[in-house]
């Protein structure tokens, strides 16, 4: 018969299993500011920082508690991304992007990329752009927002899961619902899966495995948005995106939304 502690731990087990590759939770950053300390010949931190506009890194980053998941026990603090007409990065897209700083091994086995997302009422991302989030730069798998090419109408509130370009699920982006998510990736296999929950509720396995060209070079995934221009309907004034327990794991994937401390 288990004891108490016995089964406690069990529990824990089972929600929280995995081994954490790389950790971008901002837990070690004091403010946005320490993005700055990167560069090509310096490559301090968790992020590589180099993709965003010609304004000061507060314009496009910021950092607080009051950004975060509150059901994130493991993270002290989110952050605020901002995209508005001067954060332009070599095209008319508006892009603020972070990319992880690190050598470990991102891109091999099965691997699980955890974020959550979510907006607010203020700076409301625009319905009508097509907005890719938190994207490979071969696009095998990420998050869309917004009017999609190829789609009718004109505007989609929706926040959708894509693989390969193609539409695997989907759920109106409300204003302050968190939405956890988890990328499943088996390197090997050429597989992605798709795990989401909303607020403090624990992941389920929500869509996949499906097939995808998983090719990563451990230093493409994009922790973001790229909101891309649209003649004629392109929405006005800055947009927030907030994220919270960012985090990399291999193994078990850790279900819990109170990400490992």
């Amino acid at each position: 018969m288990f004891g108490y502690a016995t089964l406690v731990t069990a529990l824990a087990t089972a929600v929280s299993a995995g081994t954490i590759l790389w950790d971008g939770r901002f837990n070690e950053m004091t403010s946005s500011s320490d993005l700055n300390k990167w560069s090509w010949g310096n490559q301090v931190g968790n992020y590589q920082y180099y993709i965003h506009g010609s304004g000061a890194v507060t314009k496009y980053v910021n950092l607080g508690p009051t950004f975060k998941n509150p059901a994130d026990t493991g993270s002290t603090q989110g952050a605020k991304i901002t995209i508005d007409n001067t954060a332009k990065w070599n095209s008319d897209m508006w892009r603020t992007e972070l990319i992880p700083q690190t050598k470990a091994a991102i891109n091999q086995g099965t691997v699980y990329y955890h974020f959550s997302i979510k907006r607010s009422t203020t700076n409301v991302p625009s319905a009508t752009n097509e907005h890719q989030i938190c994207f490979f730069e071969s696009h095998f798998t990420e998050l869309k927002y917004g009017w999609v090419n190829g789609e009718s109408g004109t505007s989609n509130t929706n926040l959708q899961w894509m693989v390969g370009g193609q539409s695997k699920w989907k759920v109106t982006l409300d204003a302050d619902v968190w939405h956890n998510v988890a990328y499943e990736i088996n390197f090997s296999s050429n597989q992605v899966t798709f795990w989401h929950s909303t607020g403090a509720d624990p992941l389920t396995k929500t869509a996949g495995p499906f097939s995808g060209s998983t090719s990563s070079n451990g230093a493409d995934w994009h922790l973001g948005v790229l909101r891309l221009p649209r003649s004629g309907n392109d929405g006005a004034g800055a947009e927030d995106w907030y994220f919270s327990g960012v985090y990399i794991e291999s193994g078990s994937l850790t279900t819990s939304v109170a990400s490992p401390k």
